[in-house]
């Protein structure tokens, strides 16, 4: 019985061409997440790898995509894409993709602008390991945030390792890096962006606060938390019910509970 499948075009390349991807661009594994890249950051995609001995029909959707976009389609070996996807789960396809620009407090106005209802914000407040930045970064996309906001000083940038952990949502999600984030915070506020920081000790926990409005959801580095003047910023503070013996959860952890508590009062609210 033939397949209805139609074959994955694209050239198929040596093991030694496989192995050299053209310098700047940092692999991004799966079907969803190449996807992704192509539909809506495909100026920054360089190649789409797809496993030649693979017969998937959205693999061919991801080639066709690739087409269009003007980014070169290539068919390699399975082990060549096991390789280089470096234990990504890559379903058959892997997007190489230059690592986005940050954006920048000019842009910050226009981002706002743009969004239709209330503005759902992550601020991350000196965020310095960059598999937490991209973890945040991928649960903060999941969540539906409009825009993730942080200093340019003594936190991680975009890097490959933070694209990466990601998973195509800092291709996707605005990052933006501001001089000051008190003062961008102050900005915020004239908006009415309602500014929640998390603290251990605060007095009200997370599940008794109001997330529906305005919301700029502030997190703390993963050694000090919030800064002082970060946390005299926020309008309130919340804090995580801790029941068991450990103190404190891993940020990236943290904001997601966080996050998807807020989406949850506000796609289904009381």
């Amino acid at each position: 019985m033939k397949s209805s499948r139609r074959p994955v075009v694209g050239r198929v390349v040596s093991r030694d061409e496989a192995r050299h991807p053209a310098a700047g661009l940092h692999p991004v594994g799966g079907i969803h997440s190449a996807r992704a890249a192509l539909k809506f950051g495909s100026e920054g995609v360089g190649e789409l790898w797809l496993d030649r001995s693979r017969r998937d029909r959205r693999l061919s959707e991801l080639a066709d995509l690739a087409s269009q976009a003007g980014v070169k389609v290539r068919q390699v070996e399975r082990d060549e894409l096991e390789r280089a996807a470096e234990g990504t789960n890559h379903q058959g396809a892997l997007a190489w993709v230059r690592v986005p620009a940050a954006r920048s407090e000019q842009d910050l106005d226009g981002l706002l602008e743009r969004i239709a209802g209330p503005p759902f914000l992550l601020l991350l407040d000196e965020v310095q390991d960059p598999h937490n930045l991209g973890a945040c970064l991928r649960t903060a996309e999941g969540a539906g945030v409009h825009a993730v906001i942080a200093p340019k000083d003594n936190a991680v940038g975009l890097t490959p390792v933070v694209c990466k952990v990601a998973s195509g949502a800092a291709e996707t999600l605005p990052y933006v890096q501001v001089t000051n984030l008190a003062r961008t915070m102050g900005n915020l506020k004239e908006r009415g962006i309602w500014l929640t920081g998390t603290s251990g000790d605060a007095d009200t926990e997370l599940y008794a606060a109001d997330l529906t409005g305005p919301l700029g959801l502030v997190m703390g580095s993963e050694g000090t938390g919030l800064r002082r003047l970060t946390r005299e910023h926020c309008d309130r503070l919340v804090r995580l019910p801790m029941c068991g013996t450990v103190e404190s959860l891993n940020v990236s952890v943290a904001a997601g509970v966080c996050l998807y508590e807020a989406l949850r009062q506000r796609r289904w609210p009381p």
